[in-house]
């Protein structure tokens, strides 16, 4: 499969569109935030991987355990014809999930959605040579914009792993529920990985490793802005922090400016003033508890089917059926 066996969605001038627009509201706002999608570049994407590998980063070989000892199961209760992955970048977790339903012997079709053609290219081109029999189609989009131009045979089981579930805020994270279950028949399959609430160390160090990857991660952002639309942002002016909010169950990620500094946005027609010490929310990272992710769940319209956590319970995976 090359780049352009792929359903394009989302183009370079809609993603620049969309990052103005962001750039615009947030960097106006009383407390500065940017939208965490926008990390991701090249040069981001390869952080993150960089930062799964970490040995504080544990939510990835967390949910790696269980798809591992649970893919067969879930192929077996799904019988899915189509798998689903919102967000792939990589999918090398997904292919757990393509072992098993390939062994069932139900699975005809992967559809990944990631909005980086590049990374979707690479994933699809690998994936459609590992599984000659399968049929890859790769869609370059915004899984909150794009999700009703999903292909794909019924059965299917959407699978929204990570934890980025928790990038969205409440509101947010129920619209987003809610716009998935619009486009699955009565059924069908969601499958969601959740970071849980555990002690606050754990998790800020997750969000602010020694070795400084993550900081680097959080600071590419500014570096997209410059890229995309001409601004002047210095990355290393701002510190990277990870703060813990208790009442909110969620790790912040910030980047707080070292002294007074004014940044021009050509590209968004902006000139924006920074005070030593004011800081850009760039992401939140909600952490669940099964009684929540159960009722967020059944607010959107699916009933928990099944729920499995690693051994040391540190990361959840619910297996939800969409109702009718």
């Amino acid at each position: 499969m090359t780049e352009a066996d792929l359903e394009v969605h989302h183009s370079a001038e809609s993603a620049a569109g969309a990052l103005r627009a962001d750039v615009r509201e947030g960097l106006t706002a009383a407390q500065k935030w940017l939208p965490a999608k926008w990390f991701y570049d090249a040069r981001g994407s390869e952080l993150f991987e960089a930062i799964t590998a970490l040995p504080e980063y544990y939510p990835t070989r967390a949910e790696r355990e269980i798809l591992r000892r649970e893919a067969g199961e879930i192929a077996r209760l799904t019988a899915a014809h189509t798998l689903v992955e919102l967000g792939s970048g990589s999918s090398e977790k997904t292919r757990l999930l393509l072992d098993a339903l390939t062994e069932h012997g139900t699975l005809e079709s992967f559809v990944p959605l990631d909005v980086s053609a590049s990374a979707l290219a690479e994933a699809t081109t690998a994936i459609a040579a590992d599984y000659p029999k399968l049929e890859v189609r790769g869609v370059v989009g915004d899984f909150t914009q794009h999700l009703d131009l999903l292909p794909g045979e019924q059965p299917r089981v959407v699978a929204f792993l990570g934890g980025t579930i928790g990038n969205f805020l409440p509101a947010e994270r129920a619209k987003f529920l809610s716009s998935v279950r619009e486009v699955l028949a009565p059924g069908e399959w969601l499958l969601l990985g959740t970071d849980l609430v555990k002690d606050p160390a754990t998790l800020e160090r997750a969000y602010d490793d020694a070795a400084g990857v993550t900081a680097d991660f959080n600071r590419n952002v500014l570096r997209v802005i410059n890229a995309q639309l001409g601004a002047d942002f210095d990355p290393d002016a701002f510190a990277h922090e990870s703060h813990w909010d208790a009442e909110a169950e969620w790790v912040e990620m910030r980047l707080r400016a070292r002294e007074a500094v004014t940044v021009r946005i050509p590209g968004a027609d902006l000139e924006v003033p920074f005070a030593a010490g004011e800081y850009i929310r760039t992401e939140i990272s909600a952490k669940f508890r099964r009684a929540r992710a159960e009722a967020e769940l059944a607010a959107a319209g699916f009933e928990l089917d099944h729920w499995w956590t690693d051994g040391e319970e540190r990361f959840g995976l619910s297996l939800a059926r969409s109702i009718g």
